[in-house]
């Protein structure tokens, strides 16, 4: 055992005594001390949002927009209904032939949770998650991404400020390669990965011989589609913003932006406008803010050369750069990306099959519709998507045909900040969901407990000892449930009657 596993190991054994305490608190008391969080994010809103952009290369705007808002939103959420998602359920009956017994839906607290998060959103992806386990009555072990650390040292600060008892929620700092394999081997009850596809399924594997669940967030690519009646300026600003923000490293950001051929010219018009526009540049100058930056830079050069790569490959199969910012060097050595937007475009060029984590977008023109949805589900991620257009009819009939987790009409990927919704993606961008009841209920195992409202009733029907009658009672309960047609099920409940008013447990 090398000594990042006995760190993780020591750390979920404490959160292990610590939690078995921490679940018999009332929901009330764990809410209280969870909601002294909003008050905290309130407080220290400001610093927090300077240390994810200097940490990671966001801007001022995108870290309190995309990170802390949406946190401080998410704790009043959470602790909103909470209790209503962990509140025990009544299971409606199936059948009145088993109407003396009663079930009841129970939520219980996995134990120790494990968490580890990336660094694209390094704040607001753990945070919630955080907030999740806590609520449900969890204990939690915290790896944030290695370059962003200082971020994880404020989350860190944020949960220590709020009373929680001795070694309930650890912090701990790990190389990522290592986090885990340790977490896995140390015996965490669940563990919850953000981050690349390639490593979500080597945990897959790691996981598997211990049977530890996981909640994987992976990888995007993902499409929007722009019909022929969208309010074209809305759609221009709204997909600038949600593929170059954060220097485009969302993994629910858009990527292939799918054009009617009839507005193409003139809606990649607006988009090139809009980018040729985007102010580029780092967050912070000499230790001063950049207010009038639109879009910060890549959170670290080995990010930035693999987008580089990718772009480089898509030109030398024939795409063209149709616009790009004015600032940003692909090959310098500095950490600025321009903005690009690329067309001529074919299906097997990276913009089209693989996630480009960074600031370009591919605008593609389609025929029609039906197109345009056979281009956005042919690939393996599924995470989000969007349609752009005035027909909300057809806007729902075509977002239900998308395959991805999250389908936003006339905006895109914004979702993840609305606690009530849930996150998470199709095929290769992973397994469960975070954010909203559902993510909430990744948190919690169900357990059903089953009542007998008939206790003086000796026996079960299908209990021993087996005879002709027994089978004969089973067989009329078959048939009662299978027959068609009023005088066939009269003539089989003619057979169940009489059996049901004998002392079957003596036959």
């Amino acid at each position: 055992m090398n000594k990042a596993e006995q760190l993780v190991q020591d750390r979920i054994a404490q959160a292990r005594g610590a939690q078995a305490e921490w679940a018999k608190f009332p929901w009330h008391e764990r809410k209280r001390r969870i909601y002294k969080l909003v008050e905290y994010l309130a407080e220290h809103g400001e610093g927090l949002a300077a240390t994810i952009s200097r940490d990671n290369g966001k801007t001022m705007v995108d870290a309190l927009a995309t990170e802390v808002v949406p946190a401080a939103l998410a704790v009043r959420y959470y602790c909103k209904q909470g209790m209503r998602f962990m509140k025990p359920q009544p299971v409606k009956g199936g059948s009145i032939l088993l109407a003396n017994k009663r079930s009841v839906l129970f939520y219980e607290p996995f134990g120790v949770v494990g968490i580890i998060s990336p660094w694209n959103y390094p704040f607001a992806i753990p945070f919630s998650e955080v907030v999740m386990a806590l609520l449900a009555g969890n204990g939690v072990i915290l790896k944030v991404a290695s370059n962003t650390l200082e971020v994880g040292r404020a989350l860190a600060a944020a949960f220590e400020s709020i009373d929680l008892p001795q070694g309930l929620f650890h912090y701990i700092e790990i190389p990522g390669k290592e986090a885990g394999p340790a977490m896995i081997n140390g015996g965490v009850d669940k563990l919850f990965f953000t981050g690349s596809t390639a490593v979500g399924r080597e945990l897959m594997a790691l996981a598997a011989p211990h049977l530890v669940p996981l909640v994987l967030e992976l990888g995007g690519a993902d499409a929007a589609i722009v019909r022929s009646d969208a309010d074209l300026d809305r759609a221009a600003a709204g997909l600038v913003w949600a593929g170059l923000s954060n220097a485009g490293q969302s993994c629910g950001g858009v990527q292939r932006i799918l054009v009617h051929q009839t507005i193409y010219d003139e809606f990649l018009g607006r988009l090139s406008q809009r980018v040729q526009s985007l102010r580029v540049g780092p967050a912070f100058t000499e230790g001063e803010v950049q207010w009038a930056c639109d879009m910060g830079c890549m959170t670290s050069l080995q990010q930035k050369q693999e987008v580089a790569r990718q772009v480089r490959a898509c030109l030398e199969r024939g795409a063209k750069i149709y616009a790009r910012s004015p600032r940003g060097d692909m090959d310098s050595e500095d950490l600025d990306f321009p903005a690009l937007l690329l067309t001529e475009v074919g299906p097997d060029m990276p913009i089209m099959r693989e996630e480009i984590f960074g600031p370009v977008m591919a605008v593609v023109p389609v025929a029609d519709d039906e197109e345009a949805v056979a281009i956005a589900n042919n690939c393996i991620y599924g995470l989000t998507g969007s349609v752009w257009t005035r027909d909300r009819r057809r806007a729902l009939e075509l977002a239900r045909r998308i395959r991805a987790g999250a389908v936003m009409i006339n905006d895109h990927l914004m979702s993840h900040g609305l606690a009530e919704t849930p996150w998470g993606g199709f095929g290769a961008s992973g397994l469960g969901r975070t954010h909203g009841e559902l993510g909430f209920r990744e948190m919690l195992q169900p357990q059903v407990v089953v009542q007998d409202l008939l206790p003086g009733v000796k026996k079960n029907l299908w209990w021993h000892p087996y005879s002709r009658n027994v089978f004969e009672g089973l067989l009329s309960i078959l048939l009662l449930t299978g027959q068609r047609g009023f005088r066939n099920k009269i003539k089989a409940l003619g057979r169940l009657v009489p059996f049901f008013f004998r002392n079957w447990d003596r036959s």
